[in-house]
């Protein structure tokens, strides 16, 4: 049975199409990933489907009597309200079944004898309504899930108005399985998530009875918990069977016998027009010409398959540092209070650290404590000599309304127009994306633009915090190669072993600084 059919959807944003009579159908029980490349319409189809936009062709039909839960980021969290009063709105209908049944109950000392059995009844119902949806274990519920994804560290009475980016998507999301709707919508819900809870994610989607669309560049990750892929590629929706692994082998395949009818055809148009060529000025063989050019005319054309540019990061570097590059004594991080117990920490020229560890315990502090742009809770910090640090930040601004060559050019004011387009141009975007606002380029092309920036300038330090969020698997190899040959120091924070594992040379653990219980 399909609970959500999308027919004929076109969508685009200006001269810049997205989708182009797209269909798609998801049916009860199935678990989804949308794959494709940044910027070719994943959020854009995901916003469609939900309703917060309107395609400009096409139809939408959810099937009746569903819920669904959508993971927005972008939503606001009200300021006053603790991570616990946020979660428990994902009951509110049985909040609203309480506050009834007790409004009932204090009526009934006015009531007479046949309201009062009216009003027995109501309470009866709401009550086994009440014991039936697990009430009265809302709370054990909510920290069970709360603590899978990490909040329980954050501390569950915690003003929302203080979390950062990474820590409020835990929230939200947290909510969203909490309502337990009967169809998921998560858009890259692993990005703020460590191993850990990754790793509890994968176990209740992999159980989840009910369907889900998933959009995640974490391959590992969707290739273990869906069962049915949609690849967007050049606004169009391909929809294959199978896990990650299996689409790659079909698409493979689909691909292979794209590029041989072009290829076949070529050579047909080729022949066709060599005869046409040789044979329409001789009188005895101009009807065959003739012939043969309609049925060129008439041919069906076979498109070349379009590659999408892909990006070559390379980072660009400065004079050698002192041995030493950033050394810290007694080092406590934290804000209102502190994060870690007194820490040693020395990092030397040319090593490549990566930094792990669950949210809320300070990793983000730690890289901008080392740089210098915030002050340590306690202890001292001293930077080496001759230091050309390039700090690539987790989160960028929402309400950034620069496009994508103004943004580069704001900072390198020096450069040329073709030179600036070019550098973007390296990065794997296009045209469209360079005239592009920031604040409308997906999650990965405004990445990409953030790492344009940081490759013109020359360093000698990378200090990387979370780099792959939002990227796409042929950015996220290219910015491993990239990373592995540049000969300077870096310091990473990402929650992809994957990504890092095979090329650092020494990992930081701050759960083995932490003063918390993890």
């Amino acid at each position: 049975m399909s609970v959500l059919t999308v027919e004929n959807v076109s969508h685009g944003f200006g001269a810049r199409q997205i989708l182009e009579d797209a269909s798609f159908r998801l049916l009860k029980g199935e678990h989804v990933g949308l794959i494709g490349a940044n910027g070719e319409g994943k959020s854009t189809f995901l916003s469609i489907i939900t309703g917060q936009l309107q395609p400009d062709a096409g139809k939408v039909e959810w099937s009746n009597r569903v819920t669904v839960g959508y993971l927005d980021q972008h939503a606001v969290l009200t300021k006053g309200k603790t991570i616990r009063d946020i979660l428990r709105t994902a009951f509110q209908a049985m909040f609203d079944w309480e506050a009834e049944m007790l409004g009932i109950y204090d009526r009934m000392g006015e009531a007479d004898p046949d309201e009062m059995d009216k009003m027995m009844a109501d309470v009866g119902e709401l009550q086994d309504l009440l014991d039936h949806s697990g009430f009265y274990m809302l709370d054990a519920k909510i920290e069970e899930v709360a603590n899978g994804l990490g909040l329980g560290d954050i501390g569950l009475d915690r003003d929302v108005s203080d979390l950062s980016g990474g820590q409020r998507t835990k929230v939200l999301l947290t909510k969203l399985l909490l309502q337990n709707p009967t169809i998921l919508i998560l858009d890259e819900p692993t990005n703020y998530l460590d191993v850990e809870h990754i790793e509890w994610l994968k176990r209740y989607l992999t159980n989840y009875e009910n369907s889900f669309i998933l959009v995640s560049h974490d391959i590992p990750f969707l290739n273990e918990v869906v069962n049915v892929i949609y690849h967007v590629e050049n606004t169009v929706l391909t929809r294959y069977t199978g896990n990650y692994e299996q689409f790659q082998q079909l698409y493979a395949i689909k691909k292979n016998q794209e590029n041989r009818a072009y290829e076949r055809q070529q050579q047909e148009v080729e022949r066709l027009e060599d005869f046409i060529a040789r044979n329409k000025a001789r009188v005895a063989t101009r009807g065959m010409a003739n012939s043969r050019q309609k049925w060129l005319d008439k041919m069906e054309v076979v498109e070349k398959p379009r590659e999408k540019p892909k990006p070559t990061f390379q980072f660009r570097e400065a004079r050698t540092p002192g041995r030493v590059i950033v050394e810290a004594e007694n080092l406590v991080l934290g804000y209102g209070e502190p994060l870690t117990r007194p820490v040693e920490l020395t990092l030397e020229r040319g090593k490549k650290v990566a930094i792990r560890g669950v949210n809320g315990l300070g990793k983000t502090t730690l890289l901008k404590t080392l740089l210098g742009q915030i002050p340590a809770f306690a202890g001292q910090v001293q930077l080496g000599e001759f230091l050309f640090p390039g700090y690539f930040e987790q989160e960028s601004s929402r309400d950034n309304t620069n496009t994508a060559l103004e943004e580069v050019w704001r900072e390198y004011p020096g450069l040329s127009n073709a030179e600036v387009r070019a550098a973007l141009a390296r990065c794997g975007l296009t045209n469209e994306h360079i005239t592009s606002q920031m604040q409308v380029l997906s999650g990965g092309e405004n990445a990409k633009v953030r790492l344009c920036k940081l490759m013109l300038r020359e360093v000698n330090w990378l200090v990387l915090d979370e780099p792959t969020n939002h990227l796409d698997q042929d950015a996220k190899a290219e910015l491993k190669r990239a990373l592995m040959e540049f000969k300077g120091t870096i310091l990473l924070v990402s929650h992809e072993p994957d990504f890092y594992e095979d090329w650092v040379s020494d990992i930081w653990n701050v759960e083995d600084w932490t003063t918390k219980v993890v």
